[in-house]
C-alpha cells in the first residue's frame, strides 16, 4: 500500500522561539530533503541558532493537518562580515569584477533554507513557502545559493525569475559546485 503524501494544512510565520522549539523537527527535516547523514542535524544546529540572531531573519513553515513540519524556509538581511557573504562577494570580484559585486551584494536578503520533505515535493509548497517569506522582505534583492544541476528546486528558483550570479562555484570546504542566482524584489516584479 502507498503512502499519502501529506497535504499542507497552513502556512505559519515562526517566531525565534518557535523554531527554537521545533529546532529538532526542522533539522530533521532538513537533513531528510537533503539526504546528509543522521549526524549533520547535531553540526548544523548551533548554525541555525545563530542565524536567529541576524538582522531582518525571518521564517516561514508548511504544517500538515497533523501539525508536522512539511517545508521551512529562512533568511535574513545579509552584510559583510558574514561567511557567505565573503565567499560569493569573493566569487563575483574574481569572475565578473568588483562593480558586479558592489551590485548583488548591496541590499540583499540571504535565502537561507528552503526544504521541503520529499513525499510532499512537487506540489508547489516550496513555491508558496518562497512566496510568503519574501513577500515583505526590506530589501531590494535576494540571493540564495544552491548545488548545481538537475533538480526541482533549480527549476523553481529559475522559473520565478532568479538569473546566474556565479556558477559551478566551490564554497570553502565543500567539494560540489553550487549556483549563486539572485533577483530583484519583489518576487511578482519584472526584473
Amino acid at each position: 500500500m502507498t503512502a499519502v503524501p501529506p497535504r499542507v494544512e497552513r502556512f505559519v510565520d515562526l517566531s525565534q522561539d518557535d523554531l527554537r522549539a521545533r529546532l529538532p523537527e526542522a533539522l530533521s527535516l532538513y537533513v531528510t530533503a537533503m539526504r546528509y547523514p543522521a549526524g549533520t542535524a547535531e553540526q548544523r544546529a548551533p548554525m541555525w541558532l545563530a542565524h536567529m540572531l541576524r538582522v531582518g531573519w525571518r521564517c516561514v513553515a508548511a504544517l500538515d493537518q497533523n501539525d508536522t513540519m512539511i517545508g521551512i524556509a529562512y533568511g535574513y538581511r545579509g552584510a559583510a562580515g558574514q561567511w557567505w557573504h565573503e565567499q560569493v562577494r569573493r566569487g563575483v570580484v574574481e569572475r565578473t569584477g568588483v562593480e558586479a559585486a558592489n551590485h548583488w551584494l548591496d541590499d540583499y536578503f540571504e535565502l537561507t533554507e528552503v526544504h521541503v520533505r520529499p513525499t510532499a515535493q512537487g506540489r508547489g509548497v516550496g513555491e508558496a513557502l518562497l512566496r510568503r517569506l519574501l513577500a515583505r522582505v526590506p530589501a531590494g534583492k535576494v540571493l540564495l545559493s544552491t548545488p548545481e544541476g538537475p533538480s526541482r528546486a533549480w527549476r523553481l528558483y529559475h522559473r520565478l525569475g532568479f538569473a546566474d550570479v556565479l556558477r559551478d562555484y566551490r564554497f570553502t570546504g565543500d567539494p560540489r559546485p553550487f549556483g549563486v542566482l539572485g533577483r530583484t524584489l519583489p518576487l511578482d516584479e519584472e526584473r
